[in-house]
């Protein structure tokens, strides 16, 4: 699997363990002095940004992240990646919510057993001054 595709599935997995609610599979895919950044909070190392996922995605108000367009640079053993999101939630027996739109802005580097993300700046559609959602 080339990189690009690594990166990819660093992405996906991303959504998969924030939407299951394993935040300690969601806290190892960064660095471990990664950076978050959400509606202009800014959590620092895996402990902070596990405690800030889990805050933000408890259970009863999880969803579901759809992702697209993903746009990926990789640079020797860094990368940068930007990817729009949409966040849905069930509202009752077969409807859902639009919940958040934005886009993720990321940096990621190589580790020896995958790629990492650095620092992850989530906006939200429609917030001035790109503020962000988890």
């Amino acid at each position: 699997m080339g990189d690009e595709d690594q990166i990819r599935r660093t992405l996906a997995e991303y959504s998969h363990a924030c939407d299951d609610g394993r935040f300690d599979d969601l806290a190892d895919l960064f660095a471990p002095d990664a950076r978050l950044s959400v509606l202009g909070n800014v959590a620092s190392g895996r402990d902070a940004i596990r405690t800030s996922l889990a805050g933000a995605q408890p259970e009863g108000r999880r969803g579901v992240h759809i992702t697209a367009n993903t746009v990926v640079d990789v640079d020797g053993d860094s990368a940068t990646a930007e990817t729009d999101y949409l966040f849905v939630r069930a509202t009752g027996v077969g409807a859902v919510e639009v919940v958040a739109a934005g886009r993720y802005r990321d940096t990621l580097v190589r580790h020896p057993d995958r790629w990492r993300f650095a620092v992850r700046a989530i906006s939200i559609l429609g917030v001035p001054d790109g503020g962000g959602g988890a």
